[in-house]
C-alpha cells in the first residue's frame, strides 16, 4: 500500500509541476509579491498532496518564537519536504540561498529563478558568500526571511551533518536574528527514496537568537546544540546513547 501511494503521489507531483512551471514563466512580468504568492501555490499542493494521499500530516511548534522582523532560518535538512513547508507556510516570504545550478532544472527551476533568491556559483568560494552578504542584506531590508540550511544536504534521520557557519556569518554581518529549526520528515520522505510513510512530521521552531555580541562561530554552535537537543525530543529511538544516559541518570 505503501508504494502505491508513493507512486500515486509521485505521479501527482509530475502532474502538476509542468503546468505550474509553465505558468511561472507566463506570470514572470507581474510584480515579485504576487509572483511569490502565485508561485508557491504548487509547494502547498504538495503538502497538502502527500497529507492526503501517502498520510504525511504535521505539526508546528514554537509558532510564537518567530520574529517579527526579518531573520535568517537555519532549519535542520532531512528531506523534500521541508523545502516545500517553508515557503508555503511561513508567514514572510522566504529566500533561499541556492546552488545556481538548481535554475536549470526543466520546470522546478524556472519557478525558482522567478521568485529573487540568491543563486551562488560555489566554485568562487569567497567571492561567492560575499554575493550572499550583499544580496542577503537587500532580501531582510525588503522584510524577507533568509533560508540557509546549515548542513548543507539532507542528513539521514538520527545522523548529524557538519553545521557550516554561512548562515551565522550572515547574522553575524547583518545583524538578522537568527531561527534554529528542528524537524524529523526525513522519517517520513526520506532522501533518496521512491516509497514515502505515513505519519507525523513536527516542525519545532527554536527562540531567535540574537546576533549582537557574539562570533559566527557562537552562533552556529548555539544553532546546531538546539537543534541536536531537539531532535533528540523529536525522536528519541533514533538516539540510544541519549537513552542509555536517561537510564543512568534515572
Amino acid at each position: 500500500m505503501r508504494w502505491l501511494r508513493s507512486l500515486l503521489f509521485s505521479i501527482f507531483f509530475v502532474v502538476t509541476v509542468v503546468p505550474y512551471a509553465i505558468a511561472c514563466v507566463l506570470w514572470l512580468p507581474l510584480p515579485l509579491r504576487w509572483r511569490y504568492r502565485l508561485t508557491i501555490g504548487w509547494p502547498r499542493l504538495m503538502i497538502w498532496g502527500g497529507r492526503w494521499i501517502v498520510g504525511m500530516r504535521w505539526r508546528v511548534k514554537g509558532w510564537d518564537n518567530l520574529p517579527d522582523q526579518p531573520a535568517i532560518l537555519l532549519p535542520k535538512h532531512q528531506s523534500t519536504w521541508e523545502t516545500m513547508f517553508l515557503p508555503a507556510w511561513m508567514p514572510r516570504e522566504v529566500c533561499y540561498v541556492y546552488k545556481r545550478e538548481l535554475n536549470w532544472v526543466p520546470f522546478f527551476g524556472w519557478g525558482l529563478a522567478g521568485l529573487r533568491m540568491i543563486a551562488i556559483d560555489r566554485k568562487k568560494g569567497s567571492d561567492a558568500f560575499e554575493q550572499v552578504v550583499a544580496q542577503g542584506r537587500e532580501r531582510l531590508a525588503a522584510g524577507r526571511w533568509m533560508v540557509m540550511f546549515p548542513e548543507g544536504t539532507r542528513i539521514a534521520p538520527g545522523r548529524k551533518g557538519k553545521y557550516k557557519s554561512g548562515g551565522a556569518r550572515l547574522a553575524a554581518r547583518t545583524g538578522a536574528l537568527v531561527v534554529p529549526i528542528a524537524h524529523n520528515a526525513g522519517e517520513c520522505w526520506p532522501r533518496r527514496a521512491f516509497v514515502k510513510r505515513p505519519g507525523l512530521i513536527t516542525v519545532s521552531i527554536g527562540p531567535p537568537i540574537d546576533p549582537q555580541g557574539l562570533t559566527a562561530d557562537e552562533i552556529n554552535r548555539r544553532v546546531e546544540d538546539w537543534i541536536e537537543a531537539e531532535m533528540r525530543q523529536l525522536n528519541p529511538e533514533r538516539y540510544p546513547d541519549t537513552r542509555g544516559a536517561e537510564r543512568a541518570a534515572g
